[in-house]
């Protein structure tokens, strides 16, 4: 038997999902410049409302502190008037994009005069379940109103005064553009069970992103019912090979792990070859700890660097989000790799190198969703990649990988032009 939380949690979830659907289809109809507008009115009313989101995010924060939660989980709720304004400029960004909709993705004509066409169009109706970082609520939206999705958000419980601010926001850039406010919803709890009834939702909600820890990604892929477009742990790796240039790799790995340490494309493990070892990872090393990084390192590379801590097999396989970084000794780009695949989870690898040669083949054998050569793994990121912003970093192997921007949001359909055949 539900239980009245069940009951009012399924009831919101059926009545949203019923006029996200008919939002979407209005969405799918309105024009670019409708869309282009209700996001630069959403990024306008953001800015207006910053002092709100603020103190709004002030109460979580403080919830949370309560809590005793970790800094870098922190780091990822707190919201502040820069990153307030790069979630504006993000909707603005989004909004000088191509229209994603209605683009001829391809063109023939059969032998007997059928013109067949593939058109992009929206996919529909989309539920995001993410965590802690509230910004990831008005990057989804925006995203998802310039490629003609409804989408109905659930934040995680520790930013839901945070969320709730920003949607405000958003729901003023929807009547701006005379759409329909049920395009962006967010339920009027954080219970869980809203969550519970999203990933049950077949038929009504079309594509469920989480964006969050391993215990949500695994939880979503697990138990729902609608299609899901998931990413892996961030277990992202930076190899520094031995024609690398040490001022570059020092600066790179230095920006790779310490930029922002919560992220999915901070690096976590670094990958150094024997033959340049010796005298690189001290110089790294001590760059690293005079910025607060802490280490576990395996043997080889603890016979370099006696002080550093010894790893264990599960640090290589552990998504620290947090200052620490692992450490291995390699001999060449064949046990990088191998290194990678035993480790890694397809998410982001680079490779650091001054020979062209040694970077095709790391960038031919890693199977990750983003490779990168002489570049910081952090910039496996929607807007670094001039999406404007991201729904998530997708690592599956169906319909998107890497970051999700507004043509990942759009599936395709077929327009077939006759002049009166009929199929003997």
């Amino acid at each position: 038997m539900d239980t009245e939380d069940n009951a009012t949690a399924r009831s919101w979830l059926d009545n949203a999902a019923r006029d996200a659907r008919a939002a979407s289809r209005v969405l799918a109809r309105a024009n670019a410049a409708s869309r282009d507008t209700a996001l630069r009115a959403a990024a306008a009313a953001i800015r207006r409302a910053s002092a709100d989101i603020i103190a709004a995010n002030t109460i979580d924060l403080a919830a949370y502190d309560a809590a005793q939660g970790t800094a870098s989980f922190r780091d990822r709720l707190a919201l502040d008037p820069a990153r307030i304004e790069a979630m504006a400029k993000g909707l603005d960004d989004i909004a000088a994009l191509p229209d994603p909709l209605a683009r001829t993705l391809a063109d023939w004509t059969r032998p007997n005069g059928l013109r067949i066409r593939r058109i992009a169009c929206p996919i529909g109706v989309i539920g995001m379940i993410y965590e802690s970082r509230p910004n990831v609520g008005a990057d989804a939206a925006g995203l998802c109103l310039k490629s003609g999705n409804a989408v109905i958000l659930r934040g995680g419980s520790d930013s839901f005064q945070s969320a709730r601010a920003i949607y405000m926001a958003l729901s003023e850039g929807l009547a701006a553009a005379g759409l329909p406010a049920a395009a962006v919803q967010i339920p009027p709890e954080s219970g869980r069970e809203y969550v519970a009834f999203m990933l049950a939702a077949a038929g009504k909600i079309d594509l469920i992103i989480p964006r969050g820890g391993k215990n949500l990604v695994e939880r979503v892929q697990r138990e729902a019912r609608v299609p899901v477009l998931s990413h892996a742990t961030g277990m992202c790796h930076t190899y520094i090979h031995a024609a690398a240039d040490p001022a570059m790799a020092r600066a790179q790995i230095a920006n790779a792990k310490m930029r922002r340490t919560g992220v999915c494309g901070a690096t976590e493990t670094l990958l150094i070859d024997a033959a340049i070892a010796p005298e690189l990872l001290p110089l790294i090393v001590a760059d690293l700890a005079a910025l607060g990084c802490a280490f576990r390192a395996d043997t080889r590379a603890c016979a370099i660097c006696p002080d550093l801590p010894v790893a264990s097999s599960a640090d290589f396989e552990t998504e620290w989000l947090g200052a620490i970084l692992s450490i291995a000794v390699v001999d060449d780009i064949d046990q990088a790799l191998a290194h990678i695949r035993r480790h890694g989870s397809e998410h982001t690898d680079a490779i650091v190198t001054e020979d062209p040669r040694a970077a095709e083949i790391f960038l031919a054998g890693v199977d990750s969703a983003v490779a990168l050569w002489n570049a910081s793994t952090q910039f496996c990121d929607g807007g670094e990649f001039g999406f404007g912003a991201e729904i998530g970093i997708a690592t599956g192997r169906v319909h998107a990988r890497g970051p999700v921007g507004v043509e990942q949001l759009t599936s395709y359909r077929y327009i077939v032009t006759g002049t009166g055949q009929v199929r003997p």
